[in-house]
């Protein structure tokens, strides 16, 4: 067998296939001794006589039960190692302590398998029972107690997920390790959304439905649609590119968020969004990335390193839009609330006025008390002229804040959209009514044509029609021959006609 080596690293998995030893039953071969000459003293037993050139046999080794089955652990685990294996579950049983025991068969054998309950939790969506084919993978090694050899398994998967969930896992696991997907990497999404970009195919649903979602709730928003393929060969590097353009191209404008999103599909229809050069990109953008990509039970790699994941494109629309009709309402909430502390810090500033009246009439001294009253009247001018800014600034803030939303409000937007469908009306009559125009002048050139070529034309330029009695056309001087004395014909005018009879020339 040809040994093959290779070490678990993250993201990858080791297979070992090492050759079988040769065991001897034999013992060891030892030192032949020679047989010292017999005494010449007698004994009542009788001996067979040896011959000094024959060797003695020594007695075989002979091993314990326990030794023979921990040598036989020792040549599997040395011998076949860590391996990968394919079959049926039967047999299967969970224990309470969470360890797992089933065979594992095909059409000529069966292997006894073990995996252990922590070995089980790092498994994700662990199901298994009779009948699942599997892929396992683990150690082959000898259960002593019973001498029986057996599967430790350390990984499965079920038969048929193929090489490409194994990548996902290898890779998912790789880029983890380095920290791509640790959640301290997240950067911030904008709650009041200006422009934002969005990554995906211009004619997939994912584009349609993102857009309906996000004018319906926030219709201000500036939306840049950056168009890439998002499967098939050379997309992963289309969507690489255009992240790293958008948060770097000035041509493009001021951008606050990038939404990367499609459509849902197989493993292999998302496995773009899971390469590892859109992985790295989404985690060194600069500007924070969104992305909503697939269904609900659709998860990519890009997921993970993004900055908010989103189960759907529409979902995404929801998560970074704002609600026109709560922010309208958080507004009103937060005037009314501002002018309520304004009356509050108004009744102090007349109370603590109050308050130190009050103290200088008790005090005697006039000097002091014409001193402290000019200071009163200083102090009043400077908290009025305070107090008067302060309401400009705020009352200024306020009208500012409430233009913004009425410009962005329903009904000036309903507005605007019902200006645009009378300008399209407005152009479609007026294409409707060329359109008809166009045709009737065809429709008249046609008819002058057909008129031109009619047979009625041609008569009235002096020309006649002759036809038989069964309308047949004459059309020479031969026909007319072939026909019977006293025949019939009908010879046409363009006004009018003439019956003729044939005769002979």
């Amino acid at each position: 067998m040809v040994e093959k080596r290779s070490s678990l690293a993250q993201g990858q998995f080791s297979f070992s296939m090492k050759p079988l030893k040769e065991v001897s039953s034999s013992s060891q071969e030892k030192k032949k001794p020679t047989r010292r000459k017999s005494s010449s003293r007698k004994t009542q037993t009788s001996l067979l006589p040896i011959s000094s050139s024959e060797p003695m046999c020594l007695p075989p080794l002979v091993m314990t039960v326990s030794e023979v089955t921990k040598r036989v652990r020792g040549l599997l685990e040395k011998g076949l190692g860590i391996i990968w294996v394919e079959g049926e579950i039967s047999n299967y049983r969970q224990q309470s302590s969470g360890h797992h025991y089933f065979t594992l068969k095909d059409e000529g054998s069966q292997l006894a398998c073990v995996l252990f309950a922590r070995d089980a939790l790092l498994i994700p969506g662990l199901l298994l029972a009779n009948g699942c084919k599997v892929q396992l993978y683990g150690q082959m090694t000898l259960y002593e107690p019973r001498g029986q050899y057996q599967l430790l398994v350390r990984f499965l998967q079920h038969q048929g997920i193929g090489l490409l969930q194994a990548r996902f896992e290898a890779l998912k696991r790789e880029l983890a390790a380095e920290g791509l997907f640790d959640s301290s990497r997240k950067k911030r999404i904008p709650r009041f959304l200006k422009r934002l970009a969005i990554i995906t195919s211009p004619r997939g649903a994912a584009l349609a439905d993102f857009l309906k979602v996000l004018y319906r709730r926030q219709a201000g928003v500036e939306v840049v649609i950056y168009p890439v393929r998002v499967q098939g060969e050379g997309a992963a590097g289309e969507i690489a590119m255009a992240i790293e353009e958008l948060n770097s191209s000035k041509s493009i404008g001021p951008l606050e968020l990038i939404v990367l999103t499609r459509g849902g599909g197989s493993l292999e229809d998302l496995w773009a969004f899971n390469e590892e050069i859109v992985v790295r990109t989404i985690a060194a953008s600069r500007l924070p990335i969104v992305t909503g990509v697939g269904h609900e039970i659709d998860h990519t790699l890009s997921d993970f390193a993004a900055d908010l994941e989103a189960s759907t494109p529409s979902a995404a629309a929801e998560l970074i839009s704002l609600d026109s009709t709560l922010l309208l309402q958080e507004a009103a909430a937060q005037l009314n609330r501002i002018a309520r502390e304004l009356a509050h810090c108004w009744e102090q500033i007349k109370s603590k006025k109050k308050m130190l009246q009050e103290m200088i009439l008790i005090r005697t001294p006039e000097r002091f008390l014409m001193r402290v009253s000019q200071r009163l009247d200083v102090l009043e001018e400077n908290l009025q002229e305070q107090m008067r800014s302060s309401l400009e600034r705020r009352d200024f803030s306020i009208k500012n804040f409430m233009a913004y939303l009425r410009g962005h409000a329903p009904t000036h937007l309903l507005n605007q959209a019902k200006e645009r469908c009378s300008n399209y009306e407005q152009r479609l009559h007026r294409q409707v009514a060329h359109g008809q125009a166009m045709t009737q002048a065809r429709f008249e050139n046609l008819r002058s044509s057909l008129a031109a070529l009619s047979p009625q034309a041609t008569l009235s330029r002096g020309f006649t029609i002759t036809r038989h009695e069964g309308g047949k056309i004459i059309a020479s001087k031969e026909e007319a021959a072939q026909l019977p004395l006293g025949s019939l014909l009908k010879t046409e005018f363009a006004q009018g006609g003439v019956l003729l009879s044939t005769t002979t020339l």
